[in-house]
């Protein structure tokens, strides 16, 4: 690592420092607003116009768009800045203090996705005082791990704008083209309780919940014959009963149940009223017993990805990586970024499969290659 290495780890060490974890369980979730702020400071000392955009009322949450240079088009490199919540009996070190140890940095968000930033501000400091012919732009989101209301805000906003945006997850600097979107869902079926020697005195819910899970399985089967795609490496639609909840007693008839679960589409499937028809089936389903449902969105969705094969932005990244490009089965913000009319891919340093672990690192022979890549766009996009 040649390339300002103490700065690097330092910069890594205080975010890694200043929990950011982003949940639907409100015991866990937490602000970013310290990641943020010492972004924006260090980007501003860099000569970036740095602007923090609060999303909650109280700012806990917030949004940074960070600007070197003025124009249209231009580069948009990206990130989130919030973290899953963690086991830390589980973890060999403290997650919140970067360690070091057989050449990597240890900590919550190390390579999802901290790991990134300090490598955006090294590859940035090359152009500090050269003549931008179009903008750079640090983007630092907030909740990508639970809500994507960081990206979904900047999307209703129309900003940032740019020729071309990178999404700096793990992909092992391998950029990426297409992933699935996901939609987490809850059914509720709303029986009649009664006195269980007699089942004609209610409705029992768990007996609905049976026909509606076995609907889940036949439609998952369905799905997976209508809409795989090889390019996956899980081809096809994946429909995973999560949880099941109901009754309160084995005497009871049980008057309440529900289940959640999630719904990975293949862009194609995502365009075909998938859950418009499941809504269908599962009403019919609960009718004859004379049952209520609902199906109930957990979180709003997050649409797959697709950016076109033989675009600018691909051909560039295939070319200097000496990559291919891929899909992946896990979602992004990269939906919300190209929805604002750039070009966008995933590609960022780090493995996938350390992410959301115990004992998370990035590698740091990740390091000055993503550095060195960074630079060979920007000097592409905004030189």
């Amino acid at each position: 690592m040649s390339q300002h290495p103490k700065q690097i780890i330092q910069q890594l060490r205080e975010l890694v420092g200043s929990p950011s974890v982003s949940s639907t369980d409100p015991s866990w979730d937490q602000g970013n607003r310290a990641v943020v702020e010492l972004l924006a400071q260090w980007l501003t000392e860099l000569g970036f116009a740095a602007e923090i955009i609060n999303l909650s009322d109280d700012g806990r949450k917030a949004n940074l768009i960070a600007t070197l240079g003025s124009g249209p088009g231009g580069l948009v490199l990206a990130g989130h800045t919030d973290t899953v919540p963690f086991d830390e009996g589980r973890w060999r070190s403290d997650p919140l203090r970067l360690t070091e140890r057989d050449q990597r940095l240890y900590g919550l968000g190390s390579t999802d996705m901290k790991g990134f930033f300090p490598l955006v501000l090294a590859a940035a400091r090359l152009f500090v005082g050269k003549p931008l012919q179009q903008p750079l732009i640090v983007l630092a989101t907030a909740d990508e791990e639970s809500s994507m209301n960081g990206a979904r805000a900047l999307a209703a906003a129309g900003r940032p704008r740019a020729r071309a945006a990178i999404i700096g997850e793990p992909t092992s600097l391998r950029p990426v083209r297409m992933h699935k979107g996901i939609m987490m869902e809850a059914v509720r079926v709303t029986g009649r309780a009664g006195h269980s020697s007699n089942p004609s005195l209610g409705i029992n819910a768990l007996d609905v919940m049976h026909g509606v899970m076995s609907e889940l399985m036949d439609f998952r089967q369905q799905l997976a014959a209508r809409y795989s795609n090889t390019a996956f490496e899980v081809a096809f639609p994946t429909l995973n009963l999560g949880c099941l909840h109901g009754g309160d007693s084995p005497n009871r008839i049980c008057g309440g149940s529900e289940l959640h679960f999630d719904l990975r589409l293949t862009p194609a499937a995502a365009n075909a009223g998938v859950r418009e028809e499941l809504e269908q089936r599962l009403l019919a389903v609960a009718a004859p017993f004379g049952a209520g449902l609902e199906l109930c969105p957990l979180v709003d969705p997050v649409p797959p990805f697709e950016q076109p094969a033989d675009s600018e932005l691909l051909r560039l990244a295939e070319q200097l990586t000496g990559h291919s490009a891929g899909v992946v089965g896990f979602a992004t913000e990269a939906p919300f970024l190209q929805a604002l009319g750039m070009e966008t891919i995933v590609m960022g340093p780090g493995s996938i499969d350390r992410a959301h672990q115990p004992d998370e690192y990035l590698e740091m022979d990740q390091i000055q290659p993503c550095i060195d890549l960074l630079q060979q766009c920007i000097a592409h996009y905004c030189l």
